[in-house]
């Protein structure tokens, strides 16, 4: 049976157990009667003698070795180097490796992790991520991106902008990205939709920093940020990003006036005309004006 973390079974083994122990049941007749393998109950009646308890506790599927594990004088020879120099993984890896040692940076990040050695940056923003609200109608969700289009010399900024709910989508073109330039674009789509936003979602980048997030709180909105290495928080406005660079950009030129031309044409027609699949082939504004 492959491993499993499912709550109820720890009682199961110990209730299954006790069939043989105290109703004096075959084995056979207990593995009919659970479904599970013969050879798994005689395990668990064995187990059951070592525990006077309700439950046969799960144990761990941590491996107890590994063969590419490090020797103990590797760890060890972290272990004091960060003692002695109290320096970074960087360092120390350059370090031990000099010394002779043949280690791997991540090998020294995760000695240092297991060991409870890692010192968190006092400049470090440590963000929590309250439940995700459920969009229910329009406003309570957005969410809220920018991508870049171009070369890094001659690159140009996209703000974009959807409602989870209904899909109703904003963008505009910029020269550059920044916390002030962000609010500004959020309160122009707050000023043009028909409703009100409730939960601002964005990502970890600079332009979505405290100062957007105190903004947005004057405000009276909520500011969520999507969680760390979790994509598919954001998965509403990426796949809008998809959208606005496969049926408006690539037909236009590198330039922001163009850009800034076509785009409310191509937000009219994606929020009043155009069908969407994930809202049973309706139009953001169908939606909007449902509620």
């Amino acid at each position: 049976m492959p491993y499993t973390m499912n709550p109820k079974l720890p009682r199961l083994r110990m209730q299954a157990a006790q069939l043989a122990i105290k109703n004096a049941w075959s084995t056979r007749k207990i593995a009919r009667y659970t479904g599970f393998d013969h050879s798994t109950i005689v395990r668990w009646i064995a187990k059951a003698k070592l525990y006077n308890g309700f439950n046969i506790p799960t144990k761990s599927s941590k491996p107890h070795h590994h063969p590419l594990a490090l020797s103990t004088a590797k760890v060890q020879a972290i272990l004091n180097h960060r003692h002695k120099y109290h320096r970074c993984a960087e360092v120390i890896h350059y370090q031990l490796n000099k010394d002779g040692y043949d280690l791997s940076l991540s090998s020294v990040k995760r000695t240092l992790k297991r060991y409870n050695l890692v010192y968190p940056s006092k400049w470090k923003k440590w963000h929590q991520y309250p439940e995700r609200p459920i969009p229910e109608k329009p406003g309570i969700l957005v969410e809220i991106d920018s991508i870049r289009e171009g070369l890094p010399e001659q690159g140009l900024y996209i703000y974009a902008l959807i409602d989870v709910c209904s899909r109703w989508a904003y963008a505009k073109a910029v020269p550059k990205i920044n916390s002030w330039l962000s609010v500004g674009f959020y309160r122009e789509a707050k000023n043009l939709a028909d409703f009100n936003f409730l939960t601002i979602q964005s990502d970890h980048g600079s332009e979505f920093a405290k100062w957007f997030s105190k903004q947005l709180l004057f405000d009276g909105i909520n500011h969520r940020h999507s969680r760390v290495r979790r994509p598919t928080d954001n998965a509403h406005i990426e796949r809008f990003n998809r959208t606005l660079q496969q049926e408006c950009l690539s037909r236009l030129p590198n330039n922001l006036n163009a850009w800034n031309k076509a785009l409310p044409e191509f937000l009219h027609y994606y929020n009043y005309e155009r069908p969407h699949m994930g809202i049973n082939m309706k139009t953001p504004m169908e939606v909007v004006q449902s509620y």
